[in-house]
């Protein structure tokens, strides 16, 4: 389906819109932010941009020693990131993400990452590319998806595991408007300020918000640059968090745009994440998602993402897709109670980012989450967090990310610390190495 709209849309676009080759080696608008930040353009389709080879010993060794690697573009890198925290929780810091294990050292993710990015620099000719990223660590329980190895999470409640998070090719198509993606295979969920991935965050823990949508889908989509300002990014897949030949995968939806104001300070992102008959399915969430992301830049060092989305789904269970495991503090044992009719939560975050020196940036997050009926967090409340937090790099290949949080829920249950409490303090840090 995907494929089919990027023809429909080549068969359409005017002569006048094919781009030559960029001399600048950059075919957009100029990057947004400080290259000190882990988002350096705004979120949504980046097509135009180019895509630098990591920062990687690893890499950087592969290359020297093989001309086939270099030749053809492949790059192998990755990093390993491990975090404490100091918590008022005793036996889970949940519905607080991904460091659910309070009071301790845990290994968040190790990730290997093998990927070949298409030139969408160049208006010549096609390019191919591919992305293959392993995760090993505590972190693959948020990034599992329905039959795909997710017997060490959905039957057997690992506290570490693996998951291939992203595996899929890509082609570019120069000649459709301003030039197009086609991706087919696994991929991140596009429309969140935050992602799976430790690196590509400004804080070492998630808002409330992030932690309860979709990771992942598998299926196809395409991006489209109708120009500098605006692109759209359209697509089918198996549904959220599942592979197609699991028992609970549908044709799902997705359509989102994005504008970049033409004065380069204002950008909006999102639209429909996924949408089907929205029935939880074979002990699985069936998300309905509608996301919307302004950000705003007062300097590249100094800037602003404000998040929300909105999901539902029908018949779900007190707290989302089963997990058969045995009974933890951090989950598992078993289905939660049914929830006839429809389920709904609502959702906002927002990121000010500010650049402190060379080598340091702060963040301050506010976050608020609505489980209306307890299907995301089992427990049907209100939440509110604030995070503030300091991103410094030791070297160019080790950052350290210190922050200090404060959790509460407004109404009703008493979600912290495994049902006891409700309200957390947590002092969190991670350390990142890249390799």
């Amino acid at each position: 389906m995907a494929l089919g709209l990027a023809v429909l849309v080549f068969l359409a676009a005017p002569i006048g819109v094919f781009a030559q080759d960029a001399s600048s080696g950059r075919r957009a608008l100029p990057a947004p932010y400080d290259s000190i930040f882990p988002q350096t353009e705004y979120l949504g389709p980046t097509i135009g941009v180019s895509s630098a080879a990591p920062n990687s010993p690893l890499n950087d060794f592969l290359q020297r020693h093989s001309s086939w690697l270099r030749d053809h573009r492949i790059s192998i890198s990755g990093w390993a990131d491990a975090g404490y925290n100091a918590s008022s929780s005793k036996r889970s810091n949940q519905p607080m993400t991904y460091d659910i294990v309070p009071n301790s050292v845990q290994l968040d993710q190790a990730v290997l990452q093998v990927e070949r990015l298409p030139d969408t620099v160049q208006t010549k000719r096609a390019d191919w590319g591919f992305v293959f990223d392993g995760l090993y660590g505590m972190d693959y329980r948020y990034t599992t998806s329905q039959g795909i190895f997710s017997q060490q999470l959905l039957q057997e409640n690992k506290l570490y595991g693996f998951d291939p998070v992203v595996a899929n090719v890509q082609l570019y198509l120069p000649r459709v408007a301003q030039g197009a993606v086609v991706t087919i295979g696994r991929y991140i969920s596009p429309a969140n300020i935050e992602a799976q991935f430790a690196p590509q965050n400004f804080l070492y823990t998630h808002s409330l918000m992030f932690s309860y949508d979709a990771y992942t889908q598998t299926g196809a989509n395409a991006a489209v640059k109708i120009n500098d300002e605006w692109s759209v990014l359209l697509g089918v897949n198996a549904g959220d968090d599942i592979a197609p030949w699991a028992p609970a995968a549908q044709p799902t939806g997705q359509a989102l745009l994005r504008w970049v104001a033409p004065n380069n300070n204002n950008s909006l992102w999102g639209g429909a994440t996924s949408f089907n008959n929205g029935k939880f399915m074979a002990n699985h969430d069936n998300l309905q998602e509608f996301n919307m992301t302004w950000s705003h830049r007062f300097t590249p060092d100094f800037f602003t993402e404000t998040e929300g989305y909105y999901m539902d789904q029908w018949d779900a269970v007190l707290g989302g897709t089963c997990n058969f495991g045995p009974v933890t503090a951090f989950g598992g044992g078993g289905c939660g109670a049914p929830l006839p009719g429809m389920s709904r939560e609502w959702g906002a975050v927002n990121y000010t980012e500010y650049k402190l020196g060379p080598k340091d940036f702060l963040s301050v997050r506010n976050d608020w989450l609505d489980d209306v009926n307890g299907e995301r967090t089992g427990f049907a409340t209100q939440y509110a967090s604030w995070t503030v937090g300091v991103t410094h790099s030791l070297t160019a290949l080790t950052e350290i990310r210190p922050e200090i949080r404060y959790d509460r829920a407004f109404n009703g249950p008493t979600p912290y610390d495994d049902g006891t409490r409700r309200d957390q303090y947590t002092f969190n840090v991670d350390i990142i190495q890249f390799f």
